[in-house]
């Protein structure tokens, strides 16, 4: 169905845009052999042709004796001359399967050595053919947007994410389109010759300000709002104030989080809809125009947003360490979505956030530099656990110390990498607890702790109350951290913080009232092994499988699904999906049906299994039985993902499915 396409690929562009964290990492060293500290590129640009020319002055320093330096470039571009700091003409070849560019030396570099390579080139970049990352649109020249973005690798580079550096550029463009940089503008914009226009831009300040978008977008003085201002094309202008009222909400509360971002600035700016959702950089929040006005774009221009802070501001040291700003850009977005929908809202997407964590849980958080940066694990992993591991340290802190604590690695590692044994002595010394079991279970191990109690309860003499005596239990030997004990009686719900350590540790609890039921981690502040989760981390795995086109193997992770709960209707309604993209029509109205007659959960497969059903009734031409479902949806009074708008269009219009659509 085509929405559900839609959903998927938003999903997985999700991902990319907002971990894009090493895409030649395959194709860079074990060790970085050089360190990239500063740019001055010009380039001009003509979307007509999609052509790239442009010059790159690339200063850069050995961190050890270096015979082949080696840089990523794209492979749409080639080198047309190349000359070291005395003008010397150098040797290049090209390695297409990495996208880089190898540099060959008559004598070899000394280690701490300094120089700058002067590079000529020249190429066509259009769609993703020529990407680094093979089908992700990351630099592209054309009307009406063009982006430049970083991990588009259109100047040479190294350490994506990791080589922090300084940048001056000036991009030219024909005069009807208007350019986003890094560094506010050094100068006015310039005209030229030939109806065309240059612009300036300079970050001085160590960091990764790589990306350049050009579009022909409205004058951004009308749809600003204080120092936040807006780039879009035409077809966006009616959703552009919300857009910037978004950003200047989340912002505003991140500030107050974390504190000022590098600069007081913020340009918003569309992308292209076939490229990556969501981009940033410094001063630079990028959003694809379908998404801009989205009902759940909040949490995608959150995400894209704290990246400032969290990836910006401070960047990881290596790939081992890409958890840490992953991990916190999504525990950003988690906090705000607390702040303003609610702890509901919070707790609900902790939840997928915990499926996501256990769904590809089989190597520590520390050495996932040997994992593709773009595999689904490694995207997993860094978002979803590394989410997690601050959400649990946020347990275990308490919410003041926990604040102080990202201040202060803010604050410490400011313009800096980081590495996760830094971070982990920092938490160590804000908290003072002692927190090596911790960081050991959560970053250097695997798995989670599937917890059960056993208790028995007492009555207490002289009508004093209850004894509750018993032992939590869990399947992790060296696991050690405090869990929380909710105990709800006939009177007064009692709240106990239990120190679990190994498999068994006992607990007692005295209470007025007579103990009813009693819950381990009742608000999911650890992360944990449960049945209804081994259903989300089921469903999670087959949706990844249908981004990826493979409905058979969907179809078996979902079937893992209602194993471990035949009543899921998340699972049925996730199968019903894969059977409509079949044309399967009579199976997908099965499981709908089955959908509807489980435990609804989540709440919303009630109301999309209303919709999807009626979309089932028009095209097989019953357009009676159809709006009957969209009435029916229209009745659980449930919006989820704009679900009611969706049902009182399909009132009025029925459903058509195209016949290319799969």
């Amino acid at each position: 169905m085509d929405s559900l396409v839609r959903r998927l690929r938003t999903s997985a562009a999700i991902l990319f845009s907002v971990c894009f964290l090493a895409a030649a990492a395959v194709a860079a060293p074990l060790r970085p052999q050089i360190n990239i500290t500063g740019y001055v590129i010009h380039a001009d640009l003509d979307p007509a042709t999609h052509h790239l020319t442009a010059t790159a002055a690339v200063t850069f320093t050995a961190l050890e004796d270096v015979t082949s330096p080696t840089f990523e470039l794209n492979n749409g571009l080639k080198i047309t001359k190349l000359t070291d700091a005395s003008n010397t003409a150098l040797d290049s070849d090209r390695l297409a399967a990495t996208s880089t560019v190898r540099i060959n030396l008559a004598s070899p570099m000394a280690k701490g050595a300094t120089n700058t390579y002067t590079f000529q080139y020249e190429g066509t970049l259009e769609g993703s053919d020529t990407s680094p990352v093979s089908g992700i649109k990351f630099a592209s020249i054309d009307d009406p947007i063009t982006i430049l973005l970083y991990p588009g690798a259109w100047f040479p580079m190294t350490g994506l994410y990791t080589d922090r550096f300084t940048a001056e550029m000036h991009i030219t463009v024909p005069s009807d389109m208007r350019v986003v940089g890094s560094g506010g503008g050094i100068a006015a914009p310039h005209s030229l010759p030939g109806n065309r226009t240059e612009y300036a831009y300079n970050w001085t300040k160590p960091g990764f300000p790589g990306t350049i978008i050009a579009g022909q977008f409205l004058d951004p003085a009308t749809l600003s709002t204080g120092n936040i201002r807006v780039f879009v094309t035409s077809k966006r202008k009616d959703a552009a104030i919300d857009f910037a009222r978004t950003a200047q909400r989340e912002l505003l509360y991140m500030s107050g989080t974390f504190g000022q971002p590098e600069s007081s600035a913020l340009n918003l700016v569309e992308l292209p809809d076939d490229a990556v959702s969501a981009a940033w950089a410094p001063e630079i929040v990028a959003i694809g125009g379908s998404r801009i006005s989205a009902r759940n774009a909040q949490r995608l221009i959150s995400n894209t947003i704290a990246h400032l802070w969290w990836g910006e501001m401070v960047s990881p040291q290596t790939m081992n360490d890409a958890w840490i700003t992953n991990g916190m850009s999504r525990y950003a977005e988690l906090m705000y979505l607390e702040d303003s929908a609610g702890k509901n809202a919070f707790q609900s997407a902790i939840q997928d956030s915990s499926a996501g964590a256990l769904a590809y849980d089989t190597q520590p958080l520390t050495t996932l530099a040997q994992v593709d940066p773009f595999s689904p694990q490694f995207q997993s992993m860094t978002l979803e656990k590394g989410a997690m591991v601050f959400h649990m340290l946020r347990w275990e802190m308490g919410d003041d110390v926990f604040n102080k604590f990202l201040r202060d690695t803010l604050s410490q590692y400011s313009g800096k990498s980081i590495r996760s044994s830094q971070l982990e002595d920092l938490a160590a010394k804000d908290s003072n607890l002692n927190l090596v079991p911790f960081f050991s279970q959560w970053c250097d191990g695997t798995g989670a702790p599937s917890f059960n109690n056993n208790y028995t309860v007492f009555r207490l003499s002289n009508n004093k109350g209850f004894r509750t005596t018993g032992s939590i239990s869990q399947d992790l030997d060296l696991f050690n951290m405090p869990v929380e004990l909710r105990i709800d009686t006939d009177g007064k719900t009692e709240i106990r913080r239990v120190d679990v350590q190994g498999t068994n540790s006992p607990f007692s609890v005295e209470t007025f009232g007579r103990p009813r039921k009693i819950s381990i981690d009742p608000e999911d502040w650890v992360l944990k092994s449960t049945p209804d989760l081994a259903v989300r981390v089921a469903v999670l795995r087959g949706q990844e499988q249908i981004a990826q086109g493979d409905l058979t193997q969907a179809l078996i992770e979902y079937q893992k699904a209602l194993d471990a709960n035949k009543n899921s209707s998340l699972a049925n309604y996730r199968i019903g999906e894969v059977f409509f993209m079949q044309r399967n029509y009579q199976s997908a109205a099965n499981s709908f049906r089955d959908a509807l007659r489980g435990d609804l959960d989540p709440r919303w497969v009630e109301v999309w299994s209303h919709i999807e059903l009626g979309r089932i009734f028009d095209v097989t031409g019953q357009r009676e039985r159809a709006v009957n479902e969209y009435r029916l949806a229209i009745q659980t009074n449930d919006n989820t993902q704009g679900a009611i708008n969706e049902a009182r269009a399909l009132m009025q219009k029925p459903y058509k499915r195209e016949n290319g659509d799969n």
